[in-house]
């Protein structure tokens, strides 16, 4: 269903080719946007009262603000070629950010906070890699801002599924928030983007987004630099055949956390996992070409 409401499809005319608010997304907390820039142009801007942060997806940059200087932040030409960059950024920052490489490809969440935290630059090396799943549902997750991360609300996590695989799956939701007898949180109430970029610009994903009820239940065609909208329900990708999906998940909601709950008639699927996709990871700090973040 490529014209769903869920979908929003990139505007290359502009510097900031996606822009997402909560109004539009039909939700309370949870922002959105990307831009591409050229060599020496600037971008500025005041993170006001939210938490942001913000990834390099591909390019170098300096940032100057008034919580810090950062002379080099990136080092990856693209999201297939090497580990993120990112910054954490809290309220009432100001912040430049001037492009250093040919291109700039940028991406950045930010919702609203009470709470103060320190601005952390996220070098690569500090961005924990997890393979999770078995079979053809395995995939590589970057935690790049994980539960336990010195924020308020926000978590991002950019995930890489191998041609053909599956990944969110078993499909799982975080739609309602849910402690346990000792107070753990079992599943937290939280909106979620996710942000696609293809290996190849032709491929796509498939994404299908339900409730128990069905009173959702879309399935959605991603393609690249499109952004995919999960207000509730279960979701789960798949890669098309050939080719590598790459999806950046922003998310904000009841808690700093990734609880989840499985989709009942198919968590069973675990069960039957006995061994890794050997094609992962997919990006690791080895392939980069070499310097660090100052």
């Amino acid at each position: 269903m490529r014209n769903s409401r869920l979908v929003i499809h990139p505007d290359p005319s502009q510097t900031q080719y996606q822009l997402l608010s909560p109004e539009q997304a039909g939700w309370e907390l949870l922002h959105f946007g990307a831009r591409r820039m050229s060599q020496g142009k600037v971008w500025s801007f005041g993170t006001q009262e939210s938490e942001f942060g913000v990834v390099v997806l591909g390019g170098t940059c300096s940032v100057r603000s008034s919580r810090g200087q950062w002379p080099l932040v990136g080092r990856r030409p693209d999201v297939f070629s090497g580990m993120p960059h990112s910054l954490y950024l809290p309220r009432h920052t100001d912040v430049e950010i001037q492009v250093l490489s040919a291109e700039l490809d940028l991406a950045y969440g930010w919702c609203n906070a009470e709470d103060d935290h320190p601005p952390r630059l996220i070098r690569p090396e500090q961005v924990t890699v997890e393979i999770r799943g078995g079979g053809n549902a395995t995939r590589q997750i970057n935690h790049i801002i994980p539960p336990g991360f010195a924020s308020q609300r926000l978590v991002c996590v950019e995930v890489y599924t191998p041609s053909g695989n599956w990944s969110s799956y078993p499909p799982h939701k975080h739609d309602q928030h849910q402690t346990g007898e000792n107070g753990e949180i079992l599943e937290a109430d939280l909106e979620e983007v996710y942000f696609y970029k293809l290996d190849r610009p032709e491929g796509y994903a498939i994404q299908r987004i339900y409730t128990a009820d069905r009173g959702l239940d879309e399935t959605l065609i991603a393609g690249n630099d499109d952004l995919v909208l999960v207000p509730e329900g279960y979701h789960p990708v798949v890669s098309a055949h050939g080719y590598t999906t790459y999806y950046l998940n922003f998310l904000a909601g009841s808690a700093q956390s990734l609880a989840n709950t499985d989709d009942p008639a198919y968590a069973w699927v675990k069960g039957t996992w006995t061994e890794k996709d050997p094609r992962l990871p997919l990006v690791t700090l080895e392939m980069e070409a070499g310097g660090d973040a100052s």
